[in-house]
């Protein structure tokens, strides 16, 4: 090996140690390394070749860990770093707070700027367009990781329970919290002001009011912001009976869901 390439390899071996300090990288943060950015592509393309890094999507890197061969990034780092100021949301927040009881294939990130979906080690990345940057929260020691809160977790899960997740996960899931602070949940529903949404959140939660400590006042709040419209609390409702307090069609099994504890009062 000429002294030429082995400069070159060593220096690439500086690189890679440098770059695993970031769990995802792109061109721009290698270019602090180099004097322009034409440099930089090209060192990030040695790495790839050499299989100490692989390509994510477009300007998207993570390090191959030398201990597994495996790519040193997670998915929920990664998914926090396709945009800026992406965030774990839905089904992947679940996941995240250990609240899901299985592990989804589909990795749900909200961002102000949207991106086309993409696959990457097993795992879809799909966007979740949100204009919203309430109850989002950065989370220390963790390679980059924002995410909604556990009560933002909730309440957008219940907006989107035809979309994304189903009524016996969503159950699941809020039976699987353990804690739910009121103010939260409030400023979280503040983020979308939608009539209906106040309406399922207060009819499902009002089932675990004493669990959560919510006031009765909570209650009043999301009764007040109902209107006086009768909707379904899921689209796919045939066999469904009428809640008078919340003014809703409710599968009639609703209280005998497999996977979850919800109970009639």
């Amino acid at each position: 090996m000429t002294k030429n390439k082995e400069k070159q390899k060593g220096d690439d071996m500086n690189l890679y140690y440098e770059l695993l300090k970031k769990p995802v990288f792109t061109v721009e943060d290698v270019s602090q390394y180099y004097k322009n950015l034409s440099s930089a592509q090209t060192a990030v393309k040695r790495l790839v070749k050499r299989n100490l890094a692989v390509k994510i999507r477009n300007n998207l890197y993570t390090c191959i860990s030398g201990e597994t061969d495996e790519p040193v990034a997670n998915r929920f780092q990664i998914a926090c770093a396709i945009k800026k100021a992406a965030y774990l949301s839905h089904h992947t927040a679940m996941e995240y707070y250990g609240v899901a009881n299985q592990v989804f294939y589909d990795v749900y990130v909200s961002s102000e700027q949207s991106f086309l979906p993409f696959e990457f080690n097993g795992y879809y990345y799909r966007c979740l367009l949100s204009k919203s940057t309430k109850e989002i929260e950065e989370v220390r020691y963790s390679g980059g990781i924002r995410i909604t809160s556990k009560e933002r977790t909730v309440i957008d899960s219940i907006k989107s329970i035809d979309k994304i997740a189903g009524i016996e996960e969503v159950i699941s899931n809020i039976e699987g919290m353990t804690r739910l602070k009121e103010d939260n949940l409030i400023n979280s529903l503040s983020c979308y002001q939608n009539r209906f949404l106040y309406q399922k959140v207060g009819f499902l939660l009002k089932q675990y009011q004493r669990k959560f400590a919510l006031s009765d006042e909570f209650f009043e709040l999301c009764k007040n912001e109902i209107g006086y419209s009768n909707r379904y609390l899921i689209k796919e409702c045939i066999d469904g009976k009428y809640d008078k307090e919340w003014n809703l069609v409710i599968p009639r099994n609703i209280y005998q869901l497999k996977n979850g504890g919800f109970k009639h009062d």
